[in-house]
């Protein structure tokens, strides 16, 4: 596999992986908010349980606050930069 170096990073040779023809590093701007609600609604799942304490509840509504407010906050930030 030839590899050469410009600039720092790594350069691939598309003779030796096609994939890099087409550029096969695109990321996916839907698939995170929809796996963070669903790992949301999982957590709060796990709060139903015979348990005689209820302190792990506190900390799970609270990392699912979080996440939500993570993509919330996501959103926001998606939002304002369209409209520049």
């Amino acid at each position: 596999m030839a590899r050469t170096r410009n600039s720092g990073r790594p350069q691939v040779d598309p003779r030796d992986e096609p994939s890099a023809e087409w550029g096969w590093s695109g990321s996916f701007p839907r698939a995170v908010p929809i796996a963070g609600v669903i790992t949301a609604i999982v957590l709060l799942l796990m709060m139903i349980g015979p348990y005689q304490s209820h302190l792990q509840d506190f900390w799970i509504v609270g990392v699912v606050l979080l996440i939500l407010g993570m993509i919330a906050y996501g959103a926001v930030k998606r939002r304002k930069a369209w409209r520049r």
